[in-house]
């Protein structure tokens, strides 16, 4: 593990990523000396979460001494951060963003002052700081940056009992899109999969109960086994049968529902190709999932199961 520093660390932000990184690393003996926010309220109760000792500080103006900061703010915000921080003197030390999206660049003003710039984005997600307690530790953290930068991130990670993955600025939007369709789209399907419940007739609580043990095991099943092995359902089998029961009922569901169908369905087709169904088949299925049509469907066996 890089070694301890004592330098106090500063926390920029106040949201769920500020707070939970900040009340783990305190919780680890760091020393985190206050959290800069732009509301009062926000930021005092932000600073209470993160620790006893840890002092409430204005974001437009943040303190003069700080010497390691990690910033946890909007992805717009950054930079503008970044300056507010090399405009109070900030010249020496290691500065992290936690954004997935961008590089070091966005911390441009600080590198440009002497500052060494470093990027830790928690591969992981969760709704309230008190989730992320006991979500960070032991997930993945997504690195990159000058050396004493990177040496810090690599000890966050270290700390929490994570795992670090280099992921350089050129790469960092394609990372951050596989994470978007592995967290927030599967917020999305779970959603849509609610709606047509909703419509068949069931509501959204009992909907979610009974699709959750489903999304669960599809997930499990798609990590532990791969995707090709994983996959089932009528595409996986070439149901033409089945998939235009669906395309006939999905014909009332919302415009983005529909899509969503239909394009998921294609890259399932994908995956059914890579385990073996027959290119015939497939080309019926994609030009169902398509267009809508795909011959009779007559000979298609309906089997069981998602």
């Amino acid at each position: 593990m890089p070694p301890r520093s004592t330098e106090p660390i500063l926390i920029a932000g106040t949201g769920r990523v500020a707070q939970a990184m900040g009340r783990l690393l305190v919780e680890h003996g760091e020393p985190v000396f206050a959290v800069a926010g732009r509301d009062p309220g926000r930021t005092g109760a932000a600073a209470a979460f993160i620790g006893r000792r840890v002092r409430a500080a204005d974001l437009a103006a943040p303190p003069k001494r700080t010497v390691r900061v990690l910033i946890a703010v909007t992805d717009s915000a950054i930079s503008e951060v970044a300056q507010r921080l090399a405009e109070q003197g900030m010249r020496r030390g290691a500065a992290l963003h936690t954004c997935g999206a961008l590089g070091t660049d966005a911390l441009a003003p600080l590198a440009s002052a002497g500052v060494s710039c470093g990027v830790l984005h928690p591969l992981q997600t969760f709704a309230t700081p008190e989730q992320g307690l006991s979500a960070l530790p032991g997930c993945l953290f997504a690195v990159d940056g000058d050396p004493a930068a990177l040496a810090w991130a690599e000890r966050i990670a270290q700390l929490l009992g994570g795992e670090t993955l280099r992921i350089p600025a050129q790469s960092r939007s394609l990372y951050h899109a596989a994470a978007v369709m592995a967290s927030n789209y599967v917020v999305t399907l779970v959603d849509a999969a609610a709606m047509l419940m909703d419509a068949a007739g069931v509501s959204q609580d009992k909907a979610l109960r009974a699709l959750g043990p489903l999304v669960e095991a599809s997930a499990t099943n798609a990590l532990r086994l791969g995707p090709v092995e994983a996959l089932t359902g009528p595409v996986q089998r070439g149901d033409l049968l089945t998939l235009k029961g669906h395309m006939r009922a999905l014909a009332g569901a919302p415009e983005s529902v529909r899509e969503l169908y239909r394009w998921a369905g294609l890259h399932a087709l994908d995956i059914a190709v890579r385990r073996g169904l027959p290119r015939e088949r497939a080309l019926l299925v994609e030009k169902l999932l398509r267009e809508g049509e795909g011959g009779d469907g007559g000979d298609g066996e309906a089997g069981s199961g998602a």
